[in-house]
């Protein structure tokens, strides 16, 4: 189904992971890498038609995104999705049934894609619960009678043996036939510190039952995830709806709760971390120029260019789809930057031909400084963006949904910066410059 798609180059499955490596996996589960050539399509079409394709496979999760997303997203959540929503209580049985509920709320919220609950089956298991009075009559204690149930079902260690340079352990158990025999298991030996043997029946009743195939925890407590990927909307905004919707729609029991994990909390924190910074970084940059012009009007006037700069950068979030995401946020801060260094060029050269030039009009010395500014300021600018154009082209290309929007950014607000620094930059220097005292 993969291949049948015109982008697709090469695909490479991987199934299961080491249990001791640092990203175990289980022989359940597959991750399959494409190698894509993209075409006329975008990359958002592309993963709608794989979705459609395969989501018609019966019995399988199937998630759609990056190997770097899905090793933060598991981190962040312990789920390979932008949303984990997490439900936690003491039967299984009823985090099923919330879960099928929530996951009923979610589907009908625009943007959620790849919708899934945390797979989970019953499976056919013994239930051995030991009677310690018995063991007490014949001599047998909790620890012995663990050991035997744990060597005769699971195994137990006994040795290694060598195959040339390799070595492989030797470990004792019973066989499947016997584990599969209930009556043989009813018979496991049990030895007293007497010697003698006792079977398991007479020490702990036996039974087959049902349970679920895994019981993952949190903080101690049960926990069932229903998980989703976003496409068309910004992280936040998905999650708050989800939010919304399942308070309303969904009774929770008594002992019961929801937590929302995933991509949206490190990008919720991030984004406020961003913004206290860029505030700082604003503030640094003002008592910078001050500190440089020793003039506050000066500084202030340089930076005019910061709103300057950010009319052409919401332009460039328009440009990469209305949503302003950490990347955005990065390229405003760098843009900033950029943006202040161009008004530093043409104010303080203004103020290098009144002060050490001997210009004494001030209209002279601004026409001036803006002239002879000219010339850097664009190689400046030039520099910056020119570099930048490759990874904005680069937009809808896989790999390039950090790089392309913070390119964006930074282009279009250089280029507003850049033409209001020089068209609005001297007129109101000329107007509101400290130099007046120093000109006629």
């Amino acid at each position: 189904l993969i291949h049948q798609q015109p982008e697709v180059v090469h695909t490479v499955r991987r199934t299961g992971r080491p249990d001791k490596g640092e990203h175990t996996q289980e022989v359940n589960v597959s991750e399959i890498d494409v190698s894509l050539n993209m075409g006329e399509r975008s990359k958002e079409a592309l993963l709608m038609a794989l979705r459609e394709d395969l989501g018609g496979i019966p019995g399988v999760n199937i998630v759609i995104g990056q190997p770097i997303s899905h090793r933060i997203d598991h981190m962040l959540s312990g789920t390979r999705a932008n949303i984990a929503v997490k439900l936690f209580g003491e039967e299984m049985g009823r985090l099923r049934a919330l879960a099928a509920r929530v996951q009923g709320v979610m589907s009908g919220v625009e943007g959620v894609v790849d919708l899934a609950v945390e797979p989970q089956v019953d499976i056919p298991y013994l239930s051995i619960r030991y009677d310690r009075a018995a063991m007490a009559r014949h001599g047998i204690d909790v620890e012995a009678m663990s050991q035997t149930v744990e060597t005769a079902f699971y195994g137990h260690e006994v040795g290694q043996v060598w195959q040339g340079q390799r070595a492989f352990d030797m470990v004792m158990r019973y066989s499947p036939e016997r584990v599969a025999d209930f009556e043989a298991v009813l018979e496991t030996p049990v030895i007293n510190a007497d010697g003698a043997q006792i079977p398991l029946r007479a020490l702990a009743e036996i039974r087959r039952d049902f349970g679920p195939n895994s019981i993952k925890r949190e903080n101690a407590q049960r926990r069932l995830v229903v998980m989703a990927n976003v496409a068309g909307r910004d992280v936040v905004s998905v999650v708050d709806e989800i939010r919304a919707r399942v308070a309303d729609e969904v009774d929770l029991p008594q002992g019961y709760h929801v937590e929302y994990g995933g991509q949206f909390e490190s990008a919720s924190s991030a984004t406020q971390r961003l913004l206290w910074l860029g505030l700082a970084v604003i503030v640094l940059i003002f008592l910078l120029l001050f500190q440089a012009l020793h003039s506050g009007r000066d500084a202030l006037l340089v930076m005019l260019n910061l709103p300057m700069a950010l009319i052409g950068g919401v332009a460039g979030v328009f440009i990469t789809g209305g949503i302003v995401s950490v990347a955005e946020i990065i390229g405003f801060i760098s843009l900033f930057g950029i943006a202040t260094r161009n008004g530093v060029l043409l104010v303080a050269h203004t103020r290098h031909l009144v002060r050490e030039e001997g210009v004494t009009s001030l209209r002279e010395a601004v026409h001036r400084g803006a002239t002879e500014r000219l010339i850097p300021i664009l190689m400046t600018a030039l520099s910056a963006g020119l570099a930048l154009v490759p990874l904005a082209l680069g937009m809808g290309e896989p790999g390039s949904e950090i790089q392309a929007p913070m390119a964006w950014v930074i282009l279009t607000g250089l280029l507003s910066s850049t033409v209001l620094n020089m068209l609005l930059l001297p007129a109101l220097y000329y107007r509101f410059g400290s130099m007046h005292e120093h000109t006629t």
